[in-house]
């Protein structure tokens, strides 16, 4: 006798769970939390996971979560989100937008994390009740500390190898200003390495600092057109310049904030090497009256998704969600998700992105070339992914990736 596929038949358990999920990402996104303090979210998290029948762990690398749910013999699958949110303040308009404030700062989900835990738990429910459909092992990792680009590593450092088997794959996703109900994969480089960098330039009397300051932003502009291959790509902003506090008095020193987005390591390298090198440089012809201080943080990696694991998910999407699958292509934006290899050398892994946007008014904004400027992005203070069929389409696209490996139950 011919049996549903195994997603269909998953899935189907969408309809018993969805308001509990809408309730879940509404109590969520009234109460973000900044990376390493989501102890709120991880409490959540666990309970849920516990009632699922996951073996849990609690406090890994500060405040992750894993849930292992082992079903008999097959491959192991883990899949992960992120929990943290980000110092913002919320202009949706929702009424559950955050009011929350931590010493003054408002902060607020506004990069989608309280929908990648929304979608996992539900997928790690549905995956729970329907055990007679696959064979094998889930592991879902609740993660801190994406935003400053250290959680993953937190997790590694604190022995995540150890605690769970080790997985034959590993999973993400990130919802995105692309149209909601669509998924999306891209082989290769997906998201660009991040690197940020404080440089601090000193100056004295009339040879002020801010002058050496500015000249070294014009410098800075010529680094990707001069210092990059071409066919690679890169992107460099100076996103912040302070110095001095009076107009009648010359600053001694200044500060310049910028960040690098590159999809290659040897790109990465050079851009950073050029950057040290014109600064140090302009510091002389000025004559400084000391060396420049550069300090590198919220360093990212690349995401370069192994190819073969993203065609195995590519299918299954395209199997699953039909014309409503397609290509990501690269995005500037980055995330540290790849830094859990760290606990599983040589494991592959695929991060695809989701839409989040109400399709009329996408499709108003791309009918009108205005999606970049009228679809607030990750970030942005406007960011507010429609729950339906968003939170549908990310727990669904969680359970069709695991299925294409877990195996199929023994019947």
């Amino acid at each position: 006798m011919p049996h549903d596929p195994p997603a269909s038949t998953v899935l189907a358990g969408l309809d018993t769970i969805r308001g509990r999920q809408e309730d879940l990402y509404r109590d969520l996104h009234a109460h973000p939390e900044l990376s390493h303090q989501e102890h709120r979210t991880a409490s959540e998290v666990a309970k849920r996971l516990a009632e699922s029948g996951f073996e849990l762990h609690t406090g890994v690398g500060g405040t992750g979560v894993v849930g292992v749910l082992a079903n008999g013999a097959g491959p192991t699958v883990l899949l992960r989100a992120d929990m943290d949110a980000l110092p913002v303040e919320e202009t949706t308009g929702l009424p559950y937008a955050s009011t929350v404030t931590v010493d003054g700062t408002p902060v607020m989900h506004a990069c989608g994390h309280d929908v990648h835990v929304t979608c996992l738990l539900g997928a790690a429910e549905l995956l729970a009740g329907a055990t007679g459909q696959w064979a094998g092992t889930v592991i879902a990792l609740f993660q801190p500390g994406e935003e400053v680009s250290d959680g993953a590593r937190r997790m590694v450092d604190d022995g995540l190898g150890d605690l769970v088997p080790r997985p034959d794959v590993l999973l993400g996703q990130h919802v995105l200003p692309m149209r909601a109900g669509t998924v999306g994969t891209n082989p290769g480089p997906t998201l660009a390495a991040g690197d940020s960098m404080r440089i601090t330039v000193y100056g004295r009397g009339a040879h002020g600092s801010m002058p050496l300051a500015a000249m070294i932003v014009v410098r800075l502009q010529t680094v990707v057109a001069r210092e990059v291959a071409p066919g690679e790509a890169a992107v460099l902003t100076v996103g912040s310049i302070r110095a001095g506090t009076k107009s009648n008095i010359i600053p001694d020193r200044a500060e310049i904030q910028l960040n690098i987005r590159t999809y290659d390591e040897r790109t990465r390298s050079d851009v950073l090497e050029a950057v040290r090198r014109i600064v140090d440089a302009e510091c002389r012809a000025s004559r400084s009256p000391r060396d420049p201080d550069v300090e590198l943080f919220d360093r990212y990696p690349v995401t370069d998704n192994d190819a073969a694991t993203t065609r195995t998910v590519a299918e299954a999407f395209t199997a699953y969600f039909g014309d409503r699958a397609g290509e990501l292509g690269r995005w500037t934006a980055s995330e540290d998700f790849s830094d859990l290899t760290g606990a599983f050398d040589g494991v592959p892994y695929s991060y695809w992105g989701f839409g989040g946007v109400d399709p009329d008014t996408y499709d108003r904004a791309a009918r009108q070339g205005r999606v970049s400027q009228d679809i607030p992005a990750n970030h942005s203070s406007g960011f507010a992914p429609v729950l339906d069929p968003t939170l549908d389409t990310g727990t669904e696209a969680l359970v069709v990736a695991a299925l294409a490996w877990l195996a199929p139950h023994d019947r």
